[in-house]
């Protein structure tokens, strides 16, 4: 064999050895891929992606079908298949589906209640992503080796919310200690919720169970619809005021014209969403990318600027509130509930 000839063979040879290499060296499983953090991290998920097909999203986020299509315009070739649920029946399923092993979720966002639960039954792969720089310790739940189980994508915050034309001549609340106001006495409505209960809890952090047992002196009305339908009590002039309307649902209705306004009192809760990949995802690439794209600062200027929801990443000049951090399942589940006997001590039907 002359000399040519083997030096053509020695770099095929090496040639086939750096390609395997490279290979041998590119993410295979969730978990790797969960962690990787070179530089072309993005291209990387979408080339997969792209040959995955799409990405299961489970979301308790009302407008999921609109960031679905923003996020297909971006990354054109991958389809979201979105299942929307409230908080309980979304983990119940994905929970159920996960001790059945039928892996159908690949991206999961959705409040901290639901989120803690998946958590604790090892749902999630702990991941990295470039974006985190970006995000305060208070907006994401830490894993070990620096990575996370979910980063706060949006939030919305519980405040005073009002219908100006019902509240005219009245004094507005600045802090908690003026909801105790005697011209305030009958004018307030909150909802019968989780959020409201959430919202008492800020007020026994910041005050007392003293100072709420107060309040029933000034005659609340507990009403059974929540969210936007208890925003709409507001938009009607039926709820004069209430110290526990969501910032987003007021700013929706005061973009469309009614009489609403919103701001923070002492504190504001954060009603936050988080987001974390499933550890068995069955399109992981397209998983990461979702989750990389609700949480990169165009992924945050489309909740704010189309959707009106708050960034963790932010500071709006007001202390945020995280009810359920650095507590487990159960000792959340138990202050909510206590939260809850508060609410109903102190307020009418």
């Amino acid at each position: 064999m002359g000399i040519g000839v083997r030096c053509i063979m020695v770099l095929a040879a090496m040639a086939v050895f750096i390609a395997g290499g490279a290979w041998g060296q590119a993410p295979k499983s969730v978990g790797e891929l969960a962690k990787y953090s070179r530089a072309d991290r993005e291209k990387m998920l979408y080339d997969g992606a792209k040959k995955e097909g799409k990405v299961v999203w489970y979301t308790s986020l009302v407008p999921s079908k609109d960031i679905a299509k923003i996020f297909e315009a971006k990354y054109p070739g991958v389809t979201v298949d979105v299942y929307r649920a409230g908080g309980i029946e979304l983990t119940n399923k994905a929970l159920a589906e996960h001790k059945a092993r039928r892996h159908i979720a690949d991206t999961i966002e959705a409040t901290p209640g639901a989120l803690m639960t998946l958590r604790d039954e090892q749902f999630f792969a702990p991941y990295h992503s470039p974006h985190l720089k970006n995000y305060p310790d208070s907006a994401k739940e830490k894993a070990k080796n620096g990575l996370i189980y979910w980063t706060t994508d949006r939030e919305s915050y519980v405040g005073l919310a009002y219908n100006k034309n019902a509240v005219k001549g009245l004094e507005l609340p600045k802090k908690f200690d003026d909801l105790l106001k005697p011209a305030l006495k009958g004018k307030m409505a909150i909802s019968n919720d989780e959020s409201s209960a959430r919202q008492f809890g800020a007020m026994v952090w910041s005050k007392s169970d003293g100072f709420i047992r107060k309040l029933k002196d000034q005659e609340v009305t507990l009403h059974g619809a929540s969210g936007p339908g208890f925003n709409q009590l507001i938009v009607s002039g039926e709820v004069a005021l209430s110290f526990v309307g969501f910032s987003t649902n007021v700013a929706h209705a005061a973009k469309n014209g009614s009489p609403v306004a919103w701001h923070a009192l002492d504190l504001a809760v954060a009603n936050a969403g988080g987001v974390g990949v499933s550890a068995n995802a069955t399109h992981p690439h397209a998983a990461l990318l979702l989750v990389d794209f609700l949480i990169s600062p165009d992924g945050q200027k489309m909740f704010n600027e189309t959707f009106a929801y708050g960034s963790g990443a932010k500071n709006y000049g007001f202390e945020k509130f995280y009810p359920e951090k650095g507590l487990t399942t159960e000792e959340y589940a138990d202050r909510v509930e206590k939260w809850m006997r508060l609410m109903k001590e102190v307020t009418r039907k």
